[in-house]
């Protein structure tokens, strides 16, 4: 099987190679049916990231979130502890850019939530198995943040994110619930 590494980097490539008008048009299918499930209803806080292409433009999706009456919270990586935290933001300038142009909340304009009151996490990945497995970016921000949470995790993939396996650890932990253009994938 190939490695994580070497995934990763086909994955990039692949979504490197999309083209504009497809990325905008699946982003928006994505966020369509993303805004219809239980989960985001029900949600009032929120935990996602700040897209950068190629990933899933998140941008409309916390636009409506605060049209919506919904708290947005954003991760601020601590690379010492390799651990994360998430801060309420309620406009892209309480933004800054981190490293690898991460945008990242600034500490001092927002608000830390603690994950008990996040009521659905946004959880990235570059790479997902239909049973709700995902390749992140390297980090394991996310796997040591999920162990540790225990609300609804919802990830958001282009169908060429979807594979039919992954290289997987004893300490991937799997989402909830799987979301493309085409299709909602709940998992036991």
């Amino acid at each position: 099987m190939t490695s994580k590494r070497s995934l990763r980097s086909i994955l990039q490539q692949d979504l490197q190679q999309k083209p504009q008008q497809q990325y905008e048009n699946q982003s928006t299918q994505i966020a369509t049916r993303l805004f219809k499930t239980e989960e985001w209803k029900d949600a009032t806080t929120i935990a996602i990231t700040i897209s950068r292409t190629p990933e899933v433009d998140t941008y409309p999706i916390i636009r409506e979130a605060w049209q919506t009456g919904k708290t947005i919270v954003v991760p601020k990586c601590h690379k010492q502890t390799r651990t994360m935290t998430f801060h309420v933001i309620q406009s892209f300038e309480q933004l800054e850019s981190v490293f690898f142009g991460l945008l990242e909340p600034i500490v001092s304009q927002t608000v830390e939530v603690h994950k008990n009151k996040i009521d659905l996490v946004i959880v990235p990945g570059l790479g997902y198995t239909t049973n709700g497995y995902r390749i992140g970016f390297g980090g394991g921000y996310y796997d040591r943040f999920l162990s540790e949470y225990e609300g609804n995790t919802i990830s958001l993939a282009f169908p060429e994110q979807i594979l039919p396996s992954l290289p997987l650890e004893p300490h991937d932990i799997p989402v909830k619930k799987l979301i493309s253009p085409e299709e909602v994938i709940s998992i036991d």
